[in-house]
């Protein structure tokens, strides 16, 4: 069955993309920081990669987004900013998710726009062209970052108090536990066989 904590971040990750289907500047969406929030937080690699990316699809689907010949660079560069959600892991500290926002967003912009060079008829495909394609998206760049901290900053941070409120919420760390335990009982065996009759283990 599933716990509190997944639904609950199945529910944030379809409420944070539902804000791309209201009205926002320019680029300035949820699309990184959902994918760097689910690498982060869901113990699942395959749900930190399909639940972000099904919840994108969804909203392409929404926005009448038709397939086109960008999308791999898109979903390749939202899978790439789920690695780098997986390597933050626990540290979820402010400079490691700043840091980790900052470079999702370095390469949203440089896998898209890649993309955009190579099958768009809007640049020859030469080095010319593929500097001109970047230049001529650095404006939408700044966007992109506004966008990303902002929305990183807002979905780490509330689900973090969110945990201190709840602790159903926690990541559960059992077996960790259970090894850090094990010296303790294994001490407890040595102990007990020390002791005259004490071959077997009795519960202290």
């Amino acid at each position: 069955m599933w716990n509190v904590r997944f639904v609950t971040l199945v529910g944030i990750v379809v409420a944070a993309t539902a804000m791309r289907l209201v009205p926002h500047p320019p680029n300035v969406t949820p699309i990184a920081a959902i994918a760097l929030f689910g690498g982060a937080h869901f113990a699942s690699k395959r749900a930190a990669v399909a639940v972000p990316l099904l919840a994108m699809c969804l909203s392409d689907l929404l926005l009448g987004f038709g397939v086109h010949r960008v999308m791999p660079f898109v979903y390749g560069s939202f899978a790439l900013i789920v690695v780098l959600g997986r390597l933050i892991g626990d540290r979820r500290s402010t400079l490691a998710v700043g840091g980790a926002a900052l470079t999702g967003s370095v390469l949203f912009f440089v896998i898209t726009n890649f993309g955009v060079w190579l099958f768009s008829d809007l640049y020859p495909r030469t080095m010319e062209g593929l500097v001109a394609c970047y230049v001529a998206a650095i404006p939408f760049f700044r966007n992109t970052l506004v966008g990303d901290l902002l929305y990183a900053g807002a979905l780490f941070g509330g689900f973090a108090l969110a945990e201190r409120r709840f602790p159903a919420l926690r990541r559960q760390s059992l077996p960790v536990l259970c090894f850090e335990g094990l010296p303790r009982f294994r001490a407890i065996i040595r102990q007990q066989r020390g002791r005259p009759g004490g071959n077997s283990y009795r519960r202290p």
